[in-house]
């Protein structure tokens, strides 16, 4: 069982995030590359019939944002819904809590793109202006050993990046699709992990990430929780609202899960690096 120090905990708490270095087990950590090996084929295979290199965020070969298929596969639900993540969930967000959404994110070995400084909330203010929502938890799950040479995340914690409570104004980037919310400069910090670990970090926390100079991919897999739905003004969840956490207690029922119809998947990506 997966320990979560006080000391983690307030670090979350007072700066918004938290490393776990290395603590997915091997098991899982094998699903993970293997169902990611998938779901690149699959999207390449759709930008081929659109015949486009770039989707959004996503460009071809370079960098990929692949969100919300989880219940396209009969196994990634061993680890959305895991007692690791469980533990993850309550030490962030708390008690109760559902999964708000889910992507792969990949840079490409040798050409894979930078992403520029966000806020997670702030692609959800950029859909809804109206939002108000709390920070809910991304976390960043890391398949690759992730260094500054293949474009591991740098994070402004929350002292240096005034982001406590607030979710800033983001504009657009030319060519690339980014949103960008900070252009001070501040360079944050890296995190410099082995693979198989998860870095939690809340959705207000400035984060970027650097191009991938190296030889191979650099593969994260990247779960959201929040505390209560995130819905768009007409009601409806923004993205997904899967129940996870009631009381701190895990009651994900994967049977009515993939019983339930998934509907039309969104049209953007949610935030990652």
């Amino acid at each position: 069982m997966i320990n979560i120090t006080q000391t983690q905990r307030d670090l979350y708490q007072a700066e918004g995030y938290m490393i776990l270095p290395g603590v997915i087990p091997p098991h899982l950590l094998e699903m993970l590359r293997e169902e990611c090996s998938y779901y690149l084929g699959y999207y390449d295979s759709l930008m081929d019939a659109k015949g486009v290199m770039t989707e959004g965020l996503s460009h071809r070969g370079k960098r990929y944002f692949i969100n919300n298929r989880y219940r396209l596969s009969n196994r990634l639900w061993q680890f959305i819904f895991s007692d690791l993540m469980a533990r993850v969930a309550e030490a962030t967000v708390g008690p109760e809590a559902q999964l708000f959404h889910e992507q792969w994110v990949v840079k490409g070995a040798e050409q894979g793109m930078k992403f520029s400084w966000h806020q997670d909330s702030g692609y959800v203010k950029w859909y809804d202006p109206t939002t108000s929502h709390q920070p809910y938890v991304t976390c960043w799950c890391t398949l690759d050993a992730v260094s500054e040479e293949n474009g591991t995340v740098y994070i402004l914690p929350h002292s240096r990046g005034g982001t406590r409570g607030k979710i800033i104004d983001h504009h657009k980037e030319e060519g690339t699709n980014d949103l960008i919310g900070y252009t001070g400069p501040d360079p944050g910090d890296p995190l410099i992990v082995p693979a198989g670990s998860i870095v939690a970090f809340d959705s207000y926390v400035f984060h970027r990430s650097g191009p991938n100079r190296t030889d191979r991919m650099r593969r994260i897999y990247l779960p959201q929780y929040s505390a209560a739905p995130i819905k768009r003004p007409d009601g409806k969840p923004w993205a997904l609202a899967t129940p996870f956490l009631a009381n701190g207690k895990n009651i994900y029922d994967h049977a009515a899960d993939t019983a339930e119809s998934y509907g039309p998947f969104p049209d953007k990506k949610k935030e990652g690096a």
